[in-house]
């Protein structure tokens, strides 16, 4: 009988964009939609943001990443993705032995890792022309 692999997930959102992660344990192959992490996100800024949380509980080498992310652009996927690892180390670290110390969800909390953004753009308002953006005032 085959060793069963486990697997750890989380979905994560932002703004109009969710992504559904899987951490096995591995090298620390990052995969974004079935393309490697840097040739999905061009901009570096993005792969540094949603690596945080692999790099705060030093578990960068110990996982790979498989991320299903849609919708939005890509700032809000790369939030969306960073959320996602986010529950998914905290799933792997419910399975751990309880050490209080040096628990992830004590290293993340601290960093703000585990709250939602749960920004999203305003709705337009009638006889403006943006959310807030009047048309402009003529007094002649």
């Amino acid at each position: 009988m085959a060793k069963e692999i486990k697997k750890y997930t989380g979905t994560g959102r932002r703004k109009t964009s969710v992504a559904r992660v899987t951490l096995t344990p591995g090298k620390g192959k990052i995969t974004v939609n079935g393309r490697d992490v840097d040739q999905y996100f061009t901009d570096k800024l993005l792969v540094l943001d949603l690596c945080q949380p692999l790099e705060v509980t030093n578990t960068r080498e110990m996982f790979d990443v498989e991320v299903k992310v849609n919708g939005g652009g890509l700032t809000g996927q790369a939030g969306a993705t960073r959320l996602g690892i986010t529950r998914a180390l905290l799933a792997y670290d419910a399975t751990t032995p309880a050490d209080s110390e040096n628990s992830f969800r004590k290293i993340l909390k601290a960093k703000g890792l585990i709250t939602r953004d749960s920004r999203k753009k305003e709705r337009k308002k009638p006889g403006l022309k943006k959310a807030r953006r009047a048309p402009q005032f003529s007094k002649r």
